[in-house]
């Protein structure tokens, strides 16, 4: 079975099928999907890092609930100041389902696939032009040796 990392609300987390995660508080009712970036992917022996994102990786999931974590105290002190405050504070927390850690659904990537296509295309033709200007240049330069 394998794992993803995935960046939810500025904080990464490291998440595999199935399991149940409390990421930082996200706007969305409860039931709906959600999809995560990710930021590399494992299976195994394998692993796979983008940079910063992978290529084709999707992993969704589904929210279950949101709710408070439970408090925390802050306390500061200053050593014989007679200074002393406590504060509490309690982070808001959307539980997720992770559903599924997979590629892009084809229809995505058939876009963006294209998209690389002509980029190669335009690149390879770009390649030739400078080729061809460098043979001229150099051809130039040959002449002006010989005179």
């Amino acid at each position: 079975m394998g794992y993803a990392i995935i960046r939810a609300a500025g904080s990464q987390f490291r998440v595999s099928q199935g399991q149940i995660v409390r990421i930082p508080s996200v706007a969305k009712q409860i039931g709906s999907s959600i999809e995560f970036e990710v930021l590399a992917r494992g299976d195994g022996d394998r692993v796979e890092i983008g940079s910063p994102l992978v290529d084709g990786a999707l992993v969704s999931g589904t929210i279950l609930e949101h709710g408070r974590d439970k408090k925390i105290i802050v306390f500061k002190y200053k050593r014989r100041k007679q200074y002393k405050k406590t504060h509490g504070h309690r982070q808001n927390f959307t539980a997720v389902r992770i559903d599924s850690i997979g590629i892009e659904a084809e229809g995505d990537k058939g876009d963006n696939s294209e998209a690389q296509s002509l980029k190669a295309e335009s690149g390879a033709e770009s390649a030739s032009v400078e080729t061809e200007q460098e043979a001229a240049a150099g051809g130039a330069e040959s002449e002006q040796g010989e005179n």
